[in-house]
């Protein structure tokens, strides 16, 4: 087993603790409840309720479709990623030359640079098992959607317990896809370990600067603590992820 470096095992650290303390902010703190992903959960429960009002539900069928669609493309990628970058530690030899005459540094041992590759490849393994769990779960929230109580029965206690069930079931699959994408971008950031560990740490912070920015920075979230043009709050706001603005007070 090839040693890592003192430099490799701090940026190792550092990407490995980024990612962990990133996923526990987004899906245990209140501040993740900030955070779009946590703010889409609200328009599910909202989808959920205009669902038992309506006599068609091609829309529905469409919109879990679609869900199914995405995520079907991502765990086919996932599997596209395993098989290159198992292809790669066949080429070890000609990728080494290539790094060789690269001006960023010392060339790594075979060892420590088959390792890395692996690493690689688990976690796009890792991927692969979210993605393709969150299309389970999409197919059993399509049967559900399929299964709804008719309009009729829309206020009943075992209508909106259906509501609620299948938003949470909803959710959960989104969840679980969040977390396939959250490892395909750290698997970007992953990639700066070729190059070396400060590489490692730069572009592991920059993932990580990139992510947050996007679930609290970003205007598609500024977006979500908005009101329309006759005052009225987004079904997030109303459900107390974001405070009321002073409009509504009144």
């Amino acid at each position: 087993m090839p040693a890592f470096t003192l430099p490799d095992l701090l940026a190792f650290i550092w990407f490995l603790g980024a990612w962990l303390a990133y996923s526990v902010v987004i899906e245990k703190t209140a501040k993740g409840r900030g955070g779009l992903n946590a703010l889409m959960n609200a328009y599910r429960d909202e989808w959920m309720e205009r669902l038992l009002a309506r006599d068609v539900r091609m829309v529905d069928a469409q919109v879990t479709a679609a869900l199914q669609n995405g995520t079907a493309f991502f765990a086919s990628t996932s599997l596209i990623a395993i098989g290159g970058t198992l292809t790669l530690l066949r080429s070890t030899e000609e990728i080494l030359t290539i790094v060789s005459v690269l001006p960023f540094g010392n060339t790594p041992s075979r060892e420590l640079w088959e390792l890395k590759m692996l690493g690689l490849a688990i976690i796009f393994v890792y991927a692969f098992f979210k993605f393709a769990w969150s299309y389970r779960l999409f197919n059993y929230f399509a049967i559900m959607v399929g299964a709804a109580p008719p309009p009729s029965e829309k206020d009943s206690a075992a209508a909106r317990a259906f509501a609620h069930r299948a938003s949470r079931l909803s959710a959960d699959a989104g969840r679980h896809f969040n977390r396939g994408q959250r490892a395909f971008f750290f698997a970007l950031g992953y990639l700066g370990w070729f190059l070396g560990p400060i590489p490692l740490a730069l572009t592991t912070t920059g993932i990580l600067i990139v992510m947050w920015r996007r679930q609290f920075l970003s205007e598609t979230r500024r977006a979500f603590a908005s009101v329309d043009r006759d005052g009225i709050e987004q079904p997030a706001a109303r459900r107390g992820s974001i405070k009321p603005s002073p409009s509504r007070r009144r």
